[in-house]
């Protein structure tokens, strides 16, 4: 077994190399407050929210420092992944209400780690949006064609996307993570480039799975971070290593760091597609859970969410 990227993984606020901020990245640790607020739009009828709740992991401590949630709520655990879900009935007299989660986070650079105990065959399985289909796995064998090592495999899938890829959200389709939409359009945010990398990559037997939240900001130490981010990791060699293909492809200087690593400026909210919970959303299986899933007399309504975070430390 190779041992892949070790690096030390230094446990202080806001660590960084040189030309770190520069380049968008921060290397070692980062510590911040991440605030997470929705405002609820006019209530009429029946309504239900489905929130992420972040937790900790091997790479992010997160403490809870505000839970304002002035409404009645349950937490639940989705079936597959072990998320933390926040699950709130609305009534018409909580319409312009503000939820706010306020976390402390400490965040370690990530680089290739053992797989555990970890279900593989989890993680060859299709779903809704990320099909394994006769498509996918002719794309694969032709981009992987010579290779036999799962890890020179899915480098050469990562060159594919990066190569074949453009990113854009022109259109309306782009943005749901759906692999069939990007292998045809060639385009699409960074839910499509990892949806499409997944369904490469189980196409040829390499388990490959999705995680989303939020990168923050390395050139400044507060303010309002410009939507999510999602990144993917697959198995090779006992080990999952992460991908970040959509920022590879805007930073190609940093195609090299981006197979194998996530920096400490990250924030994990959800793993995972297809989220089975309890009680279930009228639109079935949650696609994935970074913003509120809102539905409201049986329609979806995406509410008002900003985030905002302050590095600690800075």
């Amino acid at each position: 077994m190779r041992s892949l990227f070790v690096l030390p993984l230094l446990l202080c606020g806001a660590c960084t190399i040189q030309g770190a901020n520069e380049q968008g990245i921060i290397k070692g640790a980062d510590e911040f407050e991440f605030l997470y607020r929705v405002k609820l739009p006019e209530i009429t009828g029946t309504a239900r929210i489905w929130m992420p709740l972040a937790k900790t992991d091997a790479f992010q401590t997160v403490s809870v420092e505000e839970l304002k949630i002035p409404m009645k709520w349950d937490k639940v655990h989705d079936r597959d992944y072990g998320n933390d879900i926040c699950v709130l009935n609305a009534q018409p007299r909580d319409s312009g209400k503000t939820i706010e989660l306020r976390y402390k986070v400490i965040r370690k650079e990530k680089a290739a780690y053992p797989a555990g105990n970890a279900e593989a065959a989890q993680y060859l399985r299709p779903e809704k949006l990320v099909p394994v289909n006769e498509t996918f796995k002719t794309l694969a064998e032709k981009a992987t064609a010579g290779k036999t090592d799962d890890l020179d495999r899915a480098k050469a899938l990562y060159d594919h996307v990066i190569s074949r890829m453009r990113y854009d959200k022109s259109g309306t389709r782009w943005g749901r993570g759906d692999a069939v939409y990007a292998c045809d359009a060639r385009t699409g945010n960074c839910t499509d480039f990892h949806a499409y990398f997944i369904a490469l990559s189980r196409s040829i037997n390499i388990p490959a799975r999705f995680a989303i939240g939020a990168t923050i900001p390395a050139d400044k130490n507060e303010g309002q971070i410009d939507g999510y981010h999602c990144w993917a990791e697959f198995l090779a060699d006992g080990q999952w290593v992460p991908v970040d293909i959509s920022e590879a492809w805007k930073n190609p200087k940093l195609a090299d760091y981006y197979f194998g690593h996530n920096p400490a400026n990250r924030f994990e909210l959800t793993k995972g597609r297809d989220l089975v919970v309890d009680p279930e959303p009228e639109s079935g299986p949650i696609n994935f859970l970074v913003y509120p899933l809102l539905e409201m007399n049986g329609e979806v309504i995406k509410p008002e969410t900003t985030f905002e975070f302050r590095r600690i430390g800075a």
